[in-house]
């Protein structure tokens, strides 16, 4: 038995459309969500970029979006906290405000999470100058490399001079 090509092409064509339309499962959308959150906490501006691709209405997504949310397993506030508390160890103020409205998190979030952010800026920017590199810049290149490396991290300029000018905690006009 011989089948025409062209008939064969055809119903392979109308055969991948069908999967097309029949391939969105909504409860695997959902695992899939699921998954991505029991890796890790997302912003939910984050996790709807991520899972966009695979949902062929916004609509649904959303709708996935906000039942996560009204049963708490998805929050902002949560990934706000988590995100500043992890980072703040290596970076300052300025880098983590600017991560998170990356990370699409509201304003209003964003300074409560730091204002409840129990971490010491200068204490962090001194930990992270020591490591690197222990010692007072010898010349107006090597302070210049120094102020770099804390601006680069996000730290504030007066705690940037005060760690590159060698002062200590105690020596603090807070």
């Amino acid at each position: 038995m011989h089948i025409d090509d062209d008939v064969f092409e055809e119903s392979a064509s109308a055969d991948r459309e069908n999967d097309g339309a029949a391939a969105f499962d909504p409860a695997r959308f959902r695992n899939r969500a699921l998954a991505l959150l029991s890796r890790r906490e997302y912003s939910r501006a984050e996790l709807r970029a991520k899972l966009r691709p695979h949902c062929p209405d916004a609509q649904i997504l959303d709708d996935l979006l906000d039942d996560f949310q009204q049963r708490r397993w998805l929050s902002d506030e949560r990934f706000a906290e988590q995100w500043a508390h992890y980072r703040s160890q290596r970076y300052g103020t300025r880098r983590l405000v600017a991560e998170l409205r990356q990370k699409g998190v509201a304003s209003d979030i964003i300074s409560n999470t730091l204002e409840n952010l129990e971490t010491d800026e200068f204490a962090t920017a001194r930990a992270l100058w020591q490591r690197k590199f222990g010692q007072p810049p010898q010349d107006a290149k090597e302070r210049a490399k120094q102020l770099r490396f804390l601006a680069a991290r996000g730290f504030s300029t007066g705690v940037i001079y005060r760690v590159v000018g060698g002062e200590d905690e105690s020596d603090s006009y807070d």
